[in-house]
């Protein structure tokens, strides 16, 4: 199979790169690379990060994710030695506290979870449950949603009922805990927001709100924003990802079938909307000028877009799986670096549309592009 193929030799490039990052940033928790190519270490106490993006920053989880990933496919040791790191200083956040919120999913299932369902280590299993207590500890009954973040500094936006569609990602670690625990009251949280999301954020032409915001004292739905793609009403693509892979997750975990016809929804809007050079903006509905990219948003969608393949038959399996491999492709020939003058791989990544900076380096899109890359050549672990 061809596309088979060209993973293997793209992964094999992608483990030829990382031999020498991974040990040039192994006592680190990268983040970005500044304009030297270096990667940072949110880790670094030394520098001013607030409660929010030292150690409690929301993607401190990916760098650990990715040596799992390359731990797997190589099976060398080394690599469950770094990501054990990360994920044993991640746990001085349950003492500090207030910088956790509903990320700790991304926190922790590809670090305490991956290490305890690959190894069986047992301090892995606690700090993975304790994550997924907090998680559910975010549940609002009156409304059915999960909080998305604590109060932000120096905003005065009152973030109590906004719930955002990223979440979808986070509730893997309920789905876990449930089934680790053999505890039900998990599974019912991680559904219960997903059926939410399912009413309240996915529009009737499959585009998707990146917040909604629920009266966090009746539950009853307020107004939905813009948040990180372009306007309200908008598509953000990374957004767009979320909810293709998110629901996609919840199939897998539960086996309702309304999760998996969400997720064809969502995934229909984002290829009928892949420019045909198969470069994904930050948000498809976007003007032409400036062209900003997201390299990261492409990689999570052509991460959900492999998962309804593995879901599907025919000519809809063929869909789902050329629209992923369009996307892979065009990231590995036209966005990535696989030189020694940056440490990240993939490139041209937005956080949002509206930010001062653009075309940055992020370490999950690194991850997304890996797992992907990986699944095609044949790994059947799911981190999710």
């Amino acid at each position: 199979m061809e596309e088979k193929k060209w993973a293997g030799e793209t992964a094999a490039r992608i483990v030829e790169k990382m031999r020498w990052v991974s040990e040039k940033n192994k006592e680190k928790i990268p983040y970005t690379t500044d304009e030297n190519g270096d990667y940072d270490d949110r880790s670094d106490k030394s520098r001013s990060w607030n409660a929010d993006d030292g150690l409690s920053w929301w993607t401190n989880g990916f760098w650990g994710g990715m040596m799992w990933l390359l731990y797997l496919y190589t099976k060398e040791e080394r690599y469950a030695e770094i990501a054990r790191v990360s994920e044993d200083k991640m746990t001085e956040c349950f003492q500090t506290f207030l910088g956790l919120h509903h990320d700790v999913g991304f926190m922790f299932q590809p670090t305490a979870v991956a290490d305890y369902r690959i190894t069986g280590r047992r301090q892995a299993k606690t700090t993975a449950l304790h994550a997924a207590a907090l998680l559910a500890g975010r549940f609002n009954p009156a409304g059915n949603y999960i909080r998305a973040w604590n109060d932000i500094s120096g905003s005065t936006d009152d973030t109590r009922g906004w719930a955002i569609i990223d979440c979808m990602f986070n509730i893997s670690l309920l789905y876990w805990a449930s089934e680790e625990t053999k505890d039900p009251r998990f599974r019912h949280i991680a559904m219960l927001h997903a059926d939410t999301v399912r009413k309240n954020f996915v529009r009737e032409d499959g585009s998707v709100c990146h917040i909604v915001e629920f009266d966090p004292e009746t539950g009853e739905r307020v107004k939905s924003y813009g948040g990180q793609g372009y306007a309200e009403g908008s598509a953000w693509t990374r957004g767009q990802g979320w909810a293709v892979y998110g629901f996609m997750i919840s199939y897998r975990h539960t086996g309702k079938k309304e999760y998996l016809e969400m997720a064809k929804k969502v995934a229909q809007y984002c290829i009928a909307h892949i420019p045909e050079d198969g470069i994904i903006p930050v948000d498809f509905c976007q003007p032409a000028e400036p062209a900003w990219e997201d390299s990261c948003g492409a990689c999570v969608i052509a991460g959900g877009l492999l998962s309804l393949a593995e879901q599907t038959e025919g000519e809809e399996k063929q869909r789902y799986l050329e629209n992923a491999c369009k996307i892979l492709k065009t990231i590995a020939a036209a966005r990535a670096d696989w030189g020694t003058d940056c440490d990240a791989i993939v490139q041209n990544c937005s956080a949002s549309y509206h930010d001062k900076k653009h075309h940055v380096t992020m370490n999950y899109a690194d991850y997304f592009f890996m797992e992907a890359v990986f699944r095609l050549a044949g790994m059947e672990f799911k981190m999710w």
